[in-house]
């Protein structure tokens, strides 16, 4: 009896979006992106749906719009995200342009977005990931025999063993960091990977940690 494929909705129609899209596929998963209006996505030529219909029977969210937009969003389908693995890489980059490269978010320094996430929909399982590289690195990064580090943190085991099992299966090393809190620390690592590419030196960089 041939194996069902996993099934996976991603909401969000950008870049993230659609990168995550085609590698959660390349991996075997029936992914359908999610939108408001459900039109065609750039890059991505599979299914697309609104985001309550992209939400049935799966088990698998990547939220993956944008941080200004994310709270409001995940608490409008808060009883759709139940019980399933929400990763969320969503940074609180505020509207506000870089100074000198460095972005502002609109969180404090003792909150983060995905801390305010869990409590918009406090049944859903969030793992923070994929918030800490540009889209055109997030699937295969090519770092020769370097596999980069993503760093993740949430509140549920299991959602983050999945999580952990997706980033290998796309070329990455996951460094767990605990529970939601954490997200506090791994939120602010956009801002160390924005600066540079801001800037104009670097857009094909990725973080990595090394232990003795």
């Amino acid at each position: 009896m041939k194996r069902m494929s996993k099934r996976a909705a991603v909401l969000g129609t950008g870049t993230v979006g659609a990168a995550l899209a085609k590698g959660l596929k390349s991996i075997g998963y029936n992914v359908t992106i999610g939108s408001r209006k459900a039109k065609k996505v750039e890059g991505w030529d599979g299914p697309v749906e609104t985001f309550d219909n992209a939400l049935k029977d799966v088990e698998l969210v990547v939220l993956a719009v944008k941080g200004t937009a994310a709270e409001k969003l995940v608490q409008s389908l808060a009883e759709q995200l139940d019980g399933k693995t929400v990763i969320d890489t969503t940074n609180p980059i505020a509207d506000t342009p870089p100074v000198n490269g460095v972005i502002s978010f609109f969180t404090g320094a003792n909150e983060s977005l995905m801390e305010r996430l869990v409590r918009a929909a406090p049944r859903a399982n969030f793992v923070k990931a994929f918030n800490s590289v540009g889209s055109g690195l997030m699937v295969k990064p090519d770092f020769g025999s370097v596999k980069p580090t993503m760093f993740i943190c949430g509140n549920d085991h299991e959602a983050k063993r999945m999580a952990a099992e997706i980033l290998d299966k796309l070329g990455w090393q996951a460094e767990d960091l605990g529970m939601a809190e954490a997200a506090r620390p791994i939120e602010s690592l956009c801002i160390l990977w924005c600066t540079p590419a801001i800037l104009g030196t670097s857009y094909t960089h990725a973080l990595k940690l090394l232990k003795s």
